[in-house]
Protein backbone atom coordinates (compact mmCIF):
# COMPACT_ATOMS: atom_id res chain seq x y z
CA UNK A 1 0.00 0.00 0.00
CA UNK A 2 2.70 2.44 1.11
CA UNK A 3 4.70 1.66 -2.27
CA UNK A 4 1.07 2.64 -4.44
CA UNK A 5 1.01 5.32 -2.46
CA UNK A 6 4.56 6.48 -3.12
CA UNK A 7 3.68 5.72 -6.77
CA UNK A 8 0.55 8.07 -6.99
CA UNK A 9 2.36 11.07 -4.83
CA UNK A 10 5.27 10.76 -7.46
CA UNK A 11 3.06 10.75 -10.76
CA UNK A 12 0.79 13.73 -9.01
CA UNK A 13 3.83 16.22 -8.61
CA UNK A 14 5.39 14.66 -12.41
CA UNK A 15 1.71 15.13 -13.98
CA UNK A 16 1.59 18.76 -14.64
CA UNK A 17 5.01 18.37 -16.86
CA UNK A 18 2.76 16.67 -18.96
CA UNK A 19 -0.88 18.66 -19.50
CA UNK A 20 0.87 21.09 -21.79
CA UNK A 21 2.89 18.70 -24.03
CA UNK A 22 1.09 19.80 -27.87
CA UNK A 23 4.52 18.93 -29.71
CA UNK A 24 4.50 14.73 -28.49
CA UNK A 25 1.93 13.34 -30.72
CA UNK A 26 3.22 10.06 -29.54
CA UNK A 27 5.03 9.31 -26.33
CA UNK A 28 6.04 5.52 -25.21
CA UNK A 29 9.58 6.30 -24.41
CA UNK A 30 10.19 9.25 -22.37
CA UNK A 31 10.18 10.43 -18.37
CA UNK A 32 8.28 12.97 -17.47
CA UNK A 33 11.19 15.30 -17.38
CA UNK A 34 12.69 14.74 -20.55
CA UNK A 35 9.13 14.90 -22.18
CA UNK A 36 8.99 18.57 -20.92
CA UNK A 37 12.39 19.17 -22.29
CA UNK A 38 11.06 18.41 -25.60
CA UNK A 39 8.26 20.37 -25.18
CA UNK A 40 10.34 23.06 -24.07
CA UNK A 41 12.55 23.38 -26.37
CA UNK A 42 9.96 22.71 -29.54
CA UNK A 43 7.40 25.75 -27.93
CA UNK A 44 10.62 28.05 -28.51
CA UNK A 45 11.61 26.82 -31.58
CA UNK A 46 8.05 27.19 -32.50
CA UNK A 47 7.14 30.71 -30.71
CA UNK A 48 10.76 32.23 -32.25
CA UNK A 49 11.02 30.63 -35.73
CA UNK A 50 7.52 29.56 -36.50
CA UNK A 51 8.68 25.87 -37.11
CA UNK A 52 7.21 23.27 -35.32
CA UNK A 53 9.00 19.78 -34.26
CA UNK A 54 6.81 17.23 -33.59
CA UNK A 55 7.85 13.75 -31.63
CA UNK A 56 6.44 10.59 -31.72
CA UNK A 57 8.55 8.17 -29.59
CA UNK A 58 7.07 4.56 -29.74
CA UNK A 59 7.19 1.37 -28.90
CA UNK A 60 5.65 -0.06 -32.16
CA UNK A 61 7.13 -2.45 -34.11
CA UNK A 62 7.06 -1.40 -37.58
CA UNK A 63 7.64 -4.22 -40.25
CA UNK A 64 11.26 -3.93 -42.47
CA UNK A 65 11.38 -1.38 -44.57
CA UNK A 66 7.33 0.40 -43.39
CA UNK A 67 7.33 3.40 -44.87
CA UNK A 68 7.38 6.03 -41.87
CA UNK A 69 6.53 9.13 -43.76
CA UNK A 70 2.80 7.15 -44.33
CA UNK A 71 2.80 6.45 -40.96
CA UNK A 72 3.47 10.26 -40.02
CA UNK A 73 0.42 10.81 -42.06
CA UNK A 74 -1.99 10.11 -39.54
CA UNK A 75 -1.11 12.35 -37.51
CA UNK A 76 -1.92 15.54 -39.81
CA UNK A 77 -4.28 16.89 -37.90
CA UNK A 78 -2.58 17.12 -35.22
CA UNK A 79 -0.25 19.81 -36.12
CA UNK A 80 0.74 22.94 -37.59
CA UNK A 81 3.07 23.72 -40.48
CA UNK A 82 5.59 24.30 -41.51
CA UNK A 83 7.08 21.61 -39.06
CA UNK A 84 9.23 18.20 -38.85
CA UNK A 85 8.16 14.64 -37.37
CA UNK A 86 10.52 13.33 -35.64
CA UNK A 87 10.37 9.79 -35.48
CA UNK A 88 11.96 7.75 -32.61
CA UNK A 89 11.43 3.75 -32.93
CA UNK A 90 13.62 1.35 -31.15
CA UNK A 91 11.59 -1.56 -31.65
CA UNK A 92 11.60 -1.52 -35.35
CA UNK A 93 13.18 -4.40 -37.43
CA UNK A 94 15.27 -3.05 -40.08
CA UNK A 95 15.36 -6.09 -42.23
CA UNK A 96 13.31 -9.25 -42.73
CA UNK A 97 16.76 -11.58 -41.37
CA UNK A 98 18.08 -9.76 -38.89
CA UNK A 99 17.94 -9.49 -35.35
CA UNK A 100 18.68 -5.57 -35.08
CA UNK A 101 16.12 -3.11 -34.88
CA UNK A 102 15.73 1.03 -34.15
CA UNK A 103 14.79 3.47 -36.90
CA UNK A 104 15.19 7.49 -36.74
CA UNK A 105 13.09 9.88 -39.45
CA UNK A 106 13.12 13.50 -39.64
CA UNK A 107 10.06 14.26 -41.55
CA UNK A 108 9.60 17.58 -42.95
CA UNK A 109 6.78 19.16 -44.07
CA UNK A 110 8.40 21.00 -47.54
CA UNK A 111 11.43 20.91 -48.94
CA UNK A 112 12.14 25.11 -47.63
CA UNK A 113 11.98 23.38 -43.57
CA UNK A 114 14.74 20.32 -45.09
CA UNK A 115 16.77 23.19 -45.98
CA UNK A 116 16.92 24.66 -42.93
CA UNK A 117 18.69 21.92 -41.03
CA UNK A 118 21.80 19.49 -41.83
CA UNK A 119 20.07 15.83 -41.56
CA UNK A 120 23.49 14.28 -40.94
CA UNK A 121 24.28 16.28 -38.53
CA UNK A 122 20.70 16.13 -36.43
CA UNK A 123 20.98 12.48 -36.80
CA UNK A 124 24.15 12.00 -35.63
CA UNK A 125 23.52 13.87 -32.63
CA UNK A 126 20.25 11.43 -32.00
CA UNK A 127 21.70 8.10 -32.82
CA UNK A 128 25.22 8.66 -31.24
CA UNK A 129 24.07 7.99 -27.72
CA UNK A 130 22.45 4.99 -28.75
CA UNK A 131 25.24 3.69 -30.11
CA UNK A 132 27.49 4.13 -27.27
CA UNK A 133 28.55 1.42 -24.86
CA UNK A 134 28.32 2.56 -21.34
CA UNK A 135 26.53 2.06 -18.16
CA UNK A 136 23.50 3.80 -19.27
CA UNK A 137 20.19 2.05 -19.71
CA UNK A 138 19.00 1.94 -22.78
CA UNK A 139 15.72 3.73 -21.46
CA UNK A 140 18.71 5.94 -20.60
CA UNK A 141 19.94 6.03 -24.27
CA UNK A 142 16.41 5.87 -25.72
CA UNK A 143 15.71 9.33 -23.19
CA UNK A 144 19.30 11.37 -24.08
CA UNK A 145 18.60 10.49 -27.75
CA UNK A 146 15.48 11.75 -28.26
CA UNK A 147 15.99 14.73 -26.53
CA UNK A 148 19.52 15.37 -28.12
CA UNK A 149 17.98 14.97 -31.60
CA UNK A 150 14.89 17.58 -30.91
CA UNK A 151 17.77 19.67 -29.71
CA UNK A 152 20.04 19.79 -32.59
CA UNK A 153 17.24 20.01 -35.04
CA UNK A 154 15.98 23.37 -33.12
CA UNK A 155 19.01 24.83 -32.77
CA UNK A 156 19.95 24.01 -36.75
CA UNK A 157 16.69 25.27 -37.86
CA UNK A 158 16.83 28.42 -35.27
CA UNK A 159 20.18 29.18 -36.91
CA UNK A 160 19.19 29.15 -40.16
CA UNK A 161 17.14 31.99 -39.68
CA UNK A 162 19.56 33.31 -37.21
CA UNK A 163 17.77 33.14 -33.99
CA UNK A 164 19.12 31.95 -30.81
CA UNK A 165 17.31 29.42 -28.81
CA UNK A 166 17.64 29.56 -25.00
CA UNK A 167 16.08 26.36 -24.20
CA UNK A 168 18.23 23.23 -26.14
CA UNK A 169 21.26 21.80 -24.11
CA UNK A 170 24.69 20.79 -24.93
CA UNK A 171 25.04 17.41 -27.15
CA UNK A 172 26.94 15.76 -24.20
CA UNK A 173 25.33 12.90 -22.84
CA UNK A 174 26.45 12.84 -19.30
CA UNK A 175 25.66 16.25 -18.87
CA UNK A 176 22.00 16.02 -20.03
CA UNK A 177 21.89 12.82 -17.23
CA UNK A 178 21.65 15.01 -14.50
CA UNK A 179 19.08 17.04 -16.60
CA UNK A 180 16.91 14.00 -16.69
CA UNK A 181 17.89 12.16 -12.69
CA UNK A 182 17.99 15.25 -10.83
CA UNK A 183 14.08 15.70 -10.97
CA UNK A 184 13.56 12.17 -10.41
CA UNK A 185 16.22 12.01 -7.20
CA UNK A 186 14.23 15.42 -5.69
CA UNK A 187 10.86 13.34 -6.34
CA UNK A 188 11.85 10.46 -4.70
CA UNK A 189 13.34 12.29 -2.07
CA UNK A 190 10.37 13.88 -1.52
CA UNK A 191 8.10 10.92 -1.45
CA UNK A 192 10.51 9.13 0.83
CA UNK A 193 10.40 12.04 3.58
CA UNK A 194 6.16 11.41 2.90
CA UNK A 195 5.80 7.78 3.74
CA UNK A 196 9.04 6.86 5.77
CA UNK A 197 11.08 9.94 7.46
CA UNK A 198 8.28 12.04 8.61
CA UNK A 199 6.60 9.20 10.08
CA UNK A 200 9.27 8.18 11.55
CA UNK A 201 10.61 11.72 12.78
CA UNK A 202 6.58 12.14 14.34
CA UNK A 203 7.00 8.69 16.34
CA UNK A 204 10.44 10.05 18.09
CA UNK A 205 9.01 13.55 18.58
CA UNK A 206 5.72 12.31 20.17
CA UNK A 207 7.53 9.63 22.01
CA UNK A 208 10.27 12.46 23.16
CA UNK A 209 6.59 14.54 24.21
CA UNK A 210 4.91 11.61 26.42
Amino acid sequence: MTKAKARVTLLALLLPLLLNATHILKDDLLRPQASKIVEDISQELSQKVGVHIYTIATNERFKPRANLVEYSKKYESNISKPSVIFIFAPNAKLTQDSDQRGRVAYIPSSKTVAGMYDKSKVLDATLGVVATRDKNSDEDKYNIAIVQGVSELADEIASSKGVKLTKTIPNETNEFIWYVKIPVYIGSLFVFWIFVFRPLFMRIKNGKQD
